[in-house]
């Protein structure tokens, strides 16, 4: 009797455990995701974003998906009740999906408009909904993978089609260097109260600890990319470091991040993937002072017209391994990236 139970117990683990993403199973096989980011953006979006869902489910080819932050406008409210409605969303994913985190839904919840919230406290709920279950991801399939830590369970990375993917939480708004409360008002005076000494000691304590945390992230998936033997490294993040719009001074903050990628990717040598978000218009590029390797995709979200999400193709065998194109909502017109996303 012991046996039998022991035996249902075990099969009962296969079927419910979540299946973890390896090198070892299909090693040379092609692999294609989607790749979306800002969205959804306004409560239009917001209504049509379980359509979204269900355009990309219907795709055969769409095997894992990953959302690059910013499930929310910069000018609406941070509630818990709305990222939960988004977390729903995220689970009627067909597929695995690795989410990680943009600036509007906690860097930027301090404005009036957000809910004058303290942008810590929202960090803190965003990780208790999001990564509740440290190295799982969102989806109908859930996956393992391998996480940072317990401080950090939204860096996570997996080898798969002999690349290695990783995401690292790196924000817009300068990676939470924008001082907070800019638009705050003293309840009795109606005076101006921006960002107090203490508030600024913690977004400061909060910046260190999660740039520190980005900085070895990127180096460990390079080392596990190195130690794999990898064709090529893929990292997505919810900040344009680059963001043609933002003055200097707005961009300060990710020097540390773009020293890093630019020194490990150089070393690398094989074809390294940015997928960023932040900026909402579509891009891809080889930034200044990266490397040739290197080329960096920003998706296309927010009001961006024509909506498009990205249909991101690994082939492992491929000299330049990525290839991609924009496929419209709604319509389905598929646009080809520039080719090709690899020197």
């Amino acid at each position: 009797m012991k046996r039998i139970l022991l035996a249902a117990c075990l099969l009962a683990a296969a079927v419910t455990a979540p299946a973890a993403w390896a090198d070892t199973v299909r090693p040379e096989h092609r692999l294609t995701l989607g790749v979306i980011g800002d969205v959804p953006y306004g409560a239009a979006q917001v209504a049509e974003f379980r359509t979204d869902v269900a355009e990309i489910n219907e795709d055969p080819t769409i095997e894992r998906v990953i959302h690059l932050g910013d499930i929310k406008d910069g000018g609406s409210r941070c509630d818990t009740t709305y990222f939960q409605a988004r977390l729903a969303d995220f689970q009627a994913f067909d597929e695995p999906l690795v989410y990680t985190p943009g600036d509007n839904e906690w860097t930027d919840c301090h404005r009036a408009s957000n809910g004058a919230f303290l942008p810590t406290e929202r960090l803190d709920t965003i990780r208790q909904l999001f990564f509740a279950e440290p190295g799982q991801t969102l989806g109908r399939q859930r996956r393992t993978v391998r996480y940072q830590s317990e401080a950090f369970p939204e860096n996570v990375r997996w080898n798969e089609a002999r690349v290695t993917f990783g995401t690292v939480h790196v924000v817009g708004s300068n990676d939470d260097q924008l001082p907070w409360f800019g638009d705050r008002k003293d309840p009795v005076t109606g005076q101006p109260s921006p960002e107090t000494r203490a508030e600024r000691a913690e977004r400061s304590r909060e910046y260190t600890k999660r740039e520190s945390a980005a900085v070895e992230w990127i180096d460990s998936i390079f080392d596990a990319a190195e130690r794999r033997g990898a064709r090529g490294v893929a990292i997505g993040m919810q900040a344009d470091m680059w963001d043609a719009s933002a003055p200097p001074a707005a961009l300060t903050a990710f020097e540390p991040i773009k020293a890093i990628l630019a020194d490990r990717a150089e070393s690398f040598g094989r074809p390294v993937l940015l997928l960023e978000g932040d900026s909402h218009k579509f891009l891809v590029e080889t930034p200044e002072g990266m490397p040739a390797n290197l080329k960096r995709v920003v998706v296309q979200g927010s009001s961006s017209t024509p909506r498009e999400w990205l249909r991101l193709h690994v082939d492992p065998k491929s000299e330049q391994v990525f290839s991609c194109e924009n496929v419209a909502y709604r319509t389905g017109a598929v646009s080809a990236c520039p080719a090709p996303l690899a020197p």
